[in-house]
């Protein structure tokens, strides 16, 4: 039996007031301006960090420690910690404002780590990538004795911290050659498997329809033809978001490198090494060019994800409809 539409007018007149909006379904003007308030509130209390960041790398050696932290007044070193950063001498060094008798470690070659930081990053991303769309390939579509306890182990491995594996994984790159022969090999080959990477695509192949691929047989596509030319089309979004997670994860390398090379001025070295490296002027600590250097050690993720963002978001919206 129908409701009368006065109970249906008065359900929803009662509804509106208790969700404060107006009768046009948006929020009302004075809780709109509250939400707004509250949230440019929020986001200027979270970016306090970085724009004293922004501000300390204006500064030299001296500034830093001479001014409290406040946001203004900006100083003008900028453009000179860059340089530094980048290979050239360091005033503050050759002033004699820190105590040293040397220059040694003065100067940084920023260049170098961020394109040795990006190879290493590109290898692990395209192999990682493409390892784990195989495997989610293979346990989604293809029967073979053990599919599940072998997944189920593969989950099991997510579990075990990173921390307990890195001396075994030194021991096995010293045993191969690898850290002092081929330092690129023992930078990308321990992060080419992904277990989050292989249940993220079991899942994304799981929820696309079996028609699909029953279609595809029908039709005497091979399962690489199926695989090329059907399952990848419809992962772009997922795959730009793996990609893009493993690129920031090897990006913040910072632990296994130095296992790795046990000098930090090894010129396999990569960029956050060099952020730490660039804390040090002297016997002091340089906190206006580490603000530098952890500034341009943090564009290109950032500018990674501001183009690929809406790909980012959407590649976790794995629904059937998708």
């Amino acid at each position: 039996m129908n409701e009368p539409k006065s109970d249906i007018r008065s359900t929803m007149t009662s509804t509106m007031t208790m969700l404060k909006v107006s009768k046009d379904g948006f929020p009302k003007r004075k809780t709109r301006w509250m939400t707004h308030i509250l949230l440019i509130l929020a986001c200027f209390f979270v970016s306090i960090p970085a724009l004293l960041a922004i501000r300390l790398a204006t500064l030299d050696l001296e500034e830093s420690f001479a001014l409290a932290p406040t946001f203004f007044p900006f100083g003008d070193d900028l453009l000179t910690n860059v340089r530094v950063l980048f290979g050239a001498p360091d005033p503050d060094l050759q002033a004699g404002t820190t105590n040293v008798a040397s220059a040694e470690g003065s100067s940084h070659d920023f260049a170098r780590l961020i394109g040795n930081t990006v190879v290493v990053a590109l290898v692990v991303v395209i192999g990682k990538t493409g390892l784990s769309l195989l495997a989610g390939f293979a346990f989604v579509y293809f029967k073979f004795p053990g599919k599940n306890f072998v997944f189920f182990f593969i989950l099991l491995t997510l579990l075990m911290p990173t921390e307990i594996i890195l001396t075994p994984l030194r021991t096995l790159m010293a045993d191969l050659s690898w850290s002092a022969e081929y330092p690129k090999l023992a930078l990308t080959m321990p992060f080419l498997a992904s277990a989050f990477g292989t249940f993220l695509f079991r899942q994304h192949f799981s929820n696309i329809p079996r028609e699909l691929s029953e279609a595809s047989q029908i039709d005497g596509a091979s399962p690489i033809r199926f695989f090329v030319s059907v399952l990848i089309p419809m992962s772009w979004n997922v795959i730009v978001a793996m990609a893009m997670i493993q690129f920031i994860y090897m990006w913040n390398q910072y632990v296994w490198p130095q296992v790795i090379f046990q000098n930090v001025n090894s010129p396999e070295q990569l960029i956050q090494v060099g952020v730490r490296r660039a804390a040090l002027s002297g016997q002091n600590s340089d906190f206006g060019l580490l603000m530098t250097a952890g500034i341009i050690a943090s564009l290109p993720p950032l500018f990674l994800f501001v183009l690929l963002q809406k790909q980012f978001m959407s590649g976790f919206a794995v629904t059937r409809e998708k």
